[in-house]
């Protein structure tokens, strides 16, 4: 999606786009990041919204009810009382929302001569792993900077996830290095689905994100690919390939946990 200054029309263009993503066969439609508002510490304030009953919220509520289809909203900023986040919710194609992920890893970096970003001076940080399910579909969530680290990505592997899906802007410098590969690592270490979605780019923006978002298999290989234009990915999640990758490969039950693991503590949080 190309995302501009209006809400209103970041919204409608959403709702069109799931309900042209349903026309062509689609189960599940998923949005970019900020993809009702720019990217930017300086708009998160301004654009932020309530979770449910947000003018967005609502919008994308009804969309995935009329067009029948589940709804990962890409992301939003979210007020809660005197605390932003920046949060993906999911709705079914009732229209009940499902799942709620706040981005648990702030984007704070300072690349010399390149950029300069920190989601903190405004944002809080999410503390919770977000899985959800659909059609019998395990999927997990994660948000740009989320898909950095493994062992997040792990642990929503280990509670049974077939699919992972982020919704991403990487930049012009980080986004040629790491978004494919990133993709692909979590693909291929993991053995299932990974979709990274991304907003168009827009070279006027005051942060301009890479695109091309795409759909990768439990193999590691690109499926399909979207170019920095705005466009739409539809494509066939075959979950037979996830058992024919792990059983041809069996690293899963392979792992030494006698020596090393990977856990979650939000239960003890």
């Amino acid at each position: 999606m190309a995302v501009g200054m209006d809400k209103k029309k970041n919204v409608a263009a959403a709702v069109q786009q799931i309900h042209k993503a349903k026309e062509n066969g689609a189960q599940l439609v998923a949005l970019p990041e900020c993809f009702n508002a720019p990217y930017g510490t300086k708009y998160f304030k301004e654009y932020a919204e309530t979770v449910p009953d947000g003018e967005t919220s609502l919008a994308l509520q009804e969309a995935a009810r009329s067009a029948g289809v589940c709804v990962v909203g890409g992301t939003l900023p979210e007020r809660a009382g005197c605390y932003l986040y920046n949060t993906c919710t999911v709705w079914d194609n009732c229209g009940n929302l499902v799942a709620q992920h706040r981005k648990v890893h702030l984007f704070d970096i300072d690349i010399p001569g390149k950029i300069t970003f920190k989601e903190s001076d405004v944002l809080s940080a999410g503390d919770h792993i977000t899985t959800f399910e659909y059609l019998g579909v395990k999927i997990g969530l994660g948000i740009c900077y989320d898909l950095r680290f493994f062992e997040m990505a792990q642990i929503m592997s280990k509670e049974g996830c077939s699919v992972l899906i982020y919704p991403g802007a990487f930049n012009m410098t980080t986004g040629p290095k790491h978004w494919e590969l990133l993709g692909r690592a979590r693909a291929n270490d993991l053995q299932l689905w990974v979709a990274l979605v991304s907003p168009a780019r827009d070279t006027k923006a005051e942060y301009v994100a890479w695109g091309h978002s795409m759909l990768i298999d439990p193999w590691g290989k690109v499926v399909q690919e979207l170019d920095e234009k705005p466009g739409l990915l539809c494509a066939d999640i075959d979950l037979r390939m996830v058992e024919e990758v792990r059983s041809q490969i069996p690293v899963r039950s392979q792992r030494r946990t006698d020596i090393y693991d990977t856990i979650s503590t939000h239960d003890e949080n």
